[in-house]
């Protein structure tokens, strides 16, 4: 008996989570990418699957899910990764109190997390300041790869394994029932089409995402270079600035307290979205940020007063050996501006869009596309 056929549009990450979802339900799956290989958002993060950051309900059971897929798909296709989990420093009282609130109510979701004194903090990572640290909160939940690596070795892989044919450099120029226009002027046709473009949200289906409350998010990274002698910082860490950020911990009634605090004393992080994390790959290199602008359209150059706050903030919570940057960049995604969780739409029969997943591609992915597929 014939599959069925599905094509996806876009080969980053919630494009290739949606071919392997695909894939895993039985459907011949091929992608076309436009360019040569993954270049957006999905290769200019810091690698973390971050359940921790997720608020409960569905897009926490989706971090837990995409974690799992990412761990047996690393672990077949040898892709580095370490479940490191997650450290979340507090060197002032309204960040300890954000992280009480929030231990009870992770707790209660049977999330494995666990407030440490400031001594096992330090034992927990050699890279955490301790001058002023009250503690951390540890998830051992997160985990962490290198998304330049990962995102690579993805396809080759799926491709040996799944079947899943990836077409590199061909643009989609329009998309209708069972067919997809492309750039050559030929044309693909298919049972289902998927559209998983990320931030090229103006080239197939306008119309439909101006019916969203879209904007466009600008990043600032930068990466230090491998620390010598095999130092590794352990998990991910986080500071206070993160508690703001993640909705995991925003709305909780210490954090109104905690904001209204960094408002008086850093009011150009809140200005520039900034909260800073730092992640180790399997190199030994720091992956740092970020900062977050919003707007449909953003210039091309990054500012160096942000790199300088996020490395400022940095070295009042970490220590490292050697802090020589090796290479900066900008990333850009797409954000739904009324907190909700991504967009899906059907503007015809058997096509799908996908997107808006606002930063946590790499966390809930897998997790949504097989949802999604699975609801088909």
């Amino acid at each position: 008996m014939n599959k069925h056929s599905a094509i996806v549009i876009g080969a980053g990450i919630l494009g290739i989570a949606t071919a392997y979802a695909l894939a895993r339900k039985g459907f011949r799956v091929k992608v076309i990418e436009r360019s040569q290989r993954a270049e957006g958002a999905s290769v200019r993060n810091f690698g973390m699957i971050w359940p921790i950051g997720q608020p409960a309900g569905k897009q926490y059971r989706r971090a837990i899910r995409s974690r799992s897929i990412w761990s047996e798909i690393a672990m077949a296709a040898g892709i580095w990764h370490e479940p490191v989990g997650s450290l979340h420093l507090a060197y002032h009282e309204e960040e300890r109190l954000v992280h009480e609130q929030a231990l009870l109510a992770f707790e209660q979701e049977g999330r494995q997390v666990q407030w440490l004194d400031p001594e096992r903090t330090k034992q927990k990572s050699p890279a955490a300041c301790p001058d002023g640290l009250l503690g951390g909160m540890f998830s051992a939940e997160d985990l962490i790869l290198d998304p330049r690596q990962a995102m690579s070795a993805l396809p080759p892989f799926l491709s040996e394994t799944e079947s899943i044919q990836f077409c590199w450099g061909l643009a989609a120029t329009g998309v209708k029932r069972h067919c997809v226009q492309l750039a050559d002027r030929t044309n693909e046709e298919a049972d289902l089409i998927f559209v998983c473009s990320g931030a090229d949200t103006e080239t197939l289906f306008p119309e439909v995402f101006a019916r969203f409350p879209i904007s466009k998010c600008k990043l600032q990274m930068m990466r230090l270079v491998a620390q010598p002698a095999g130092f590794r910082i352990g998990p991910a860490i986080c500071g206070g600035l993160s508690l703001l950020h993640y909705g995991s911990f925003s709305g909780l009634p210490a954090a109104l307290q905690l904001r209204k605090r960094f408002q008086r004393e850093l009011p150009d992080y809140l200005t520039w979205g900034i909260h800073v994390m730092v992640a180790q790959n399997g190199m030994g290199e720091l992956t740092i940020g970020d900062s977050h602008e919003y707007g449909m359209t953003h210039d091309p150059f990054n500012k160096e007063f942000i790199f300088r706050l996020i490395l400022d903030y940095l070295r009042r919570m970490a220590r490292f050996p050697d802090w020589t940057l090796m290479e900066t960049w900008h990333g850009i995604y797409p954000v739904l501006t009324d907190r909700t969780t991504e967009i899906i739409d059907s503007p015809e029969p058997g096509v799908y869009i996908l997107n808006g997943v606002s930063g946590a591609g790499m966390t809930i992915s897998f997790g949504l596309a097989e949802e999604f597929v699975g609801s088909l």
